[in-house]
């Protein structure tokens, strides 16, 4: 099951470079095209508010190419541990985890997973523990049942 997780997540984050980039090349040519009028603050304000816009989205960028690194270092094939780790498949008693990026919720035959980040509230409260231990997430106590 890590594998199809594993797949979904890498789809998840090839999107969002994707979007990314197109956004960022929509909004350098909305800059490069605005043109030079009478009222020269009006494009000089057009020229920086498309900037801003195309950093914005290279920050967007940076963060998801940033989430592809961390996706890389996975093994989806890796044998389960004794401890959560990244790439982990956390069962609890409320739901499952996959502890790889932070995605959201994953639907894969019929089931619902949580993509989680190793570095997020959920996530580092999971990461190092084993089956039969608890946590408290939000008023809400899961109980790991399995690590895959």
């Amino acid at each position: 099951m890590k594998e199809p997780l594993y797949a979904a997540c890498m789809a998840y984050v090839q999107q969002r470079i994707q979007t990314a980039t197109e956004a960022m090349v929509a909004a350098q040519e909305s800059a490069n095209a605005e043109s030079k009028s009478s009222a020269g603050d009006k494009y000089e304000t057009g020229r920086a508010m498309a900037q801003l816009e195309r950093d914005r989205h290279a920050q967007l960028l940076a963060d998801a190419q940033h989430m592809r690194q961390e996706l890389e270092h996975i093994d989806p094939a890796a044998p389960p541990g004794p401890v959560v780790r990244p790439g982990s498949l956390v069962q609890t008693s409320a739901g499952n985890f996959y502890i790889a990026i932070s995605a959201g919720r994953l639907q894969l035959n019929g089931q619902s997973y949580m993509a989680v980040s190793p570095a997020s509230p959920i996530g580092a409260l999971l990461r190092g523990k084993s089956v039969g231990d608890t946590v408290t997430f939000n008023r809400q106590v899961y109980i790991i049942e399995s690590i895959l």
